[in-house]
């Protein structure tokens, strides 16, 4: 049974999450027992399934929705993910993207190699960076090590940017790997400010809920 693990320092609230909805685009016994069972989701959680094998439980979900192609999930994002893992090739295009995170120490290159590969390499149409910087954070963040780290950027995020984090903000079709790298030292600088403890993810969460100033 799943335990939840409550709110990060800085996260602003839980993600409402339709557990049936979500459930029923894995295969049978795919999603965990327990989690969002209150119908909301903490980021706490998530890296509780995430680190350090996210890329291997991806791998399988995939296996499982190629056996299964006649499924289909209601609404738009489990409908998406289904499409996105039944794709040829997801679950080996994924692993080769998230592979490298696996270590207990993540470095800026090995960040910056699989945010690449998921833009050439290993690209999976209709997985765009607002969804795969999610995996890479909760797949490659190691809280209490500071620095460069892995973080999500979406269009809440890019709207809310100043124009000090970089072209993140202004360059909305197309976000290059150098782009993303903008915003991961910007943040990693703004961590070091008492108020977020050296995590950059608390930076962003900043971002995120309206609530970082200058």
């Amino acid at each position: 049974m799943f335990v939840s693990h409550g709110a990060l320092p800085g996260e602003p609230g839980p993600i409402p999450v339709d557990v049936t909805r979500w459930a029923a685009g894995l295969p049978p016994g795919a999603w965990p027992a327990g989690f969002a069972s209150t119908g909301n989701v903490w980021r706490s959680e998530v890296f509780a399934l995430a680190t350090p094998a996210l890329a291997e439980r991806l791998k399988r979900a995939a296996r499982g929705r190629r056996a299964g192609l006649g499924t289909r999930s209601r609404g738009y994002g489990p409908f998406r993910i289904g499409r996105i893992l039944t794709q040829e090739r997801a679950g080996d295009l994924l692993e080769a993207a998230l592979g490298g995170l696996r270590s207990d120490a993540v470095t800026p290159a090995v960040v910056e190699r699989c945010y690449e590969r998921f833009r050439t390499t290993a690209k999976l149409p209709g997985l765009g960076a607002a969804f795969f910087t999610k995996l890479l954070y909760f797949a490659g963040y190691r809280r209490g090590q500071g620095g460069i780290q892995p973080l999500i950027l979406d269009r809440v995020v890019e709207g809310r940017l100043p124009a000090s984090a970089g072209p993140a903000g202004k360059y909305r079709t197309e976000r290059w790997t150098g782009t993303w790298l903008a915003y991961l030292h910007w943040a990693a600088d703004q961590s070091v400010r008492p108020e977020f403890g050296d995590e950059p993810d608390r930076v962003e969460m900043a971002v995120f809920a309206g609530s970082w100033s200058p």
